[in-house]
């Protein structure tokens, strides 16, 4: 699943890939948005992102990875 969060007074948006679901995915940014703590997400390698609630401009989710060619796949 891909990921992306746009940050608010910068350019660049953060991108990650995720195994977890849309539902898992909206319900992290929901609950960070109430609570005013941090959006917690795990990406699929087991790092984890952390984005202040306070300084997130949109969280856009894609749709889940289909197959892939290449390395990139590896």
């Amino acid at each position: 699943m891909e990921v992306k969060i746009g940050v608010q007074n910068t350019s660049r948006e953060i991108t990650l890939d995720s195994d977890q679901s849309p539902e898992e995915i909206e319900t992290a940014v929901t609950s960070a948005f109430q609570s005013s703590g941090p959006l917690r997400l795990v990406d699929s390698k087991g790092s984890i992102v952390l984005v202040p609630s306070g300084a997130l401009a949109y969280v856009e989710i894609g749709s889940p990875r289909k197959g892939g060619v290449g390395f990139g796949m590896l």
